[in-house]
């Protein structure tokens, strides 16, 4: 049953109050789209949630234009700087975050203090899902890698879209999935792989599927430290210094800054069929 446009507007007023008093930077919808830049340096598009799905080639498979369009007119956008906490791990649920721009990490960490990171998230996706669906915690800790911006939906009010919308409803159950799988993947590098080189050597092939070729090369940035990187295989930033070191020195790849190039990728598919 679809809400009428007072209930609408004291839920969006309600809900822009509790983001506000959180600290949150939320969007005049009102002014033109030229004029909003974020504190951050990100500009704030006017249609940034549709946008952001329409760009995640996965989720057009389900959602129509009038989805699309529902998403960005329940949503709230909000602009958060490099390393901010979206969530936490064993919170209570309040909503869901789409990311429109900018990176976040998921991770979790374990009673002595131990992280790992399970998934580096690119702009497009939902997150908070599983937790707001069956009412559980929050099984992972969300952080921004860089000044992102995100659009927030009410925990309920998301439930009333799934139930209303039935290609809402694939779309949520079609990133579950995604989830599930991303779980699959994090327990056959981590726990699956015999040695840090080759976790690395699995993690860099994955990271070099976008990358530009050049003869038998692939370039592409890396944004993250060797505590992050470690972080995302499960061992210490001293063992990844020293296994990229290990690397580089049989011109297995090259790290110019930021730029990794791999110039032996069947050294590295070696390393992980071994």
């Amino acid at each position: 049953m679809l809400l009428c446009n007072d209930d609408r507007q004291a839920i969006l007023e309600s809900e822009t109050a509790l983001l506000e008093e959180s600290g949150f930077i939320i969007s005049d919808l009102t002014r033109p789209t030229s004029a909003r830049i974020s504190p951050y340096g990100l500009p704030m598009g006017e249609h940034c949630v549709s946008s952001a799905l329409r760009a995640h080639a996965s989720s057009s498979l389900f959602l129509c234009d009038a989805s699309l369009a529902e998403f960005d007119r329940i949503a709230h956008t909000t602009s958060f700087p490099e390393g901010a906490v979206l969530f936490l791990e064993g919170q209570s649920p309040q909503g869901v975050y789409i990311l429109c721009q900018g990176r976040v990490k998921l991770m979790t960490t374990s009673r002595d203090g131990k992280t790992i990171i399970t998934r580096i998230v690119p702009p497009g996706e939902t997150l908070g899902l599983q937790s707001v669906v069956t009412g559980k915690p929050y099984e992972l800790t969300v952080q921004t890698l860089q000044p992102s911006q995100l659009a927030f939906i009410n925990g309920a009010q998301f439930l009333r879209f799934i139930k209303e919308d039935v290609d809402v409803c694939l779309y949520v159950a079609q990133q579950l999935g995604r989830e599930c799988q991303s779980a699959y993947e994090v327990i056959r590098s981590i726990g699956l792989s015999h040695s840090v080189s080759e976790k690395l050597a699995r993690l860099l092939l994955q990271w070099s599927g976008d990358g530009p070729f050049t003869d038998d090369s692939i370039g592409f940035k890396i944004s993250l430290t060797h505590e992050e990187i470690a972080q995302l295989i499960g061992t210490t930033r001293e063992t990844i210094t020293r296994t990229l070191g290990e690397l580089k020195k049989r011109r297995v790849l090259e790290v110019t800054g930021s730029t990794l190039l791999i110039r032996n990728r069947a050294a590295l598919q070696a390393l992980v069929d071994h």
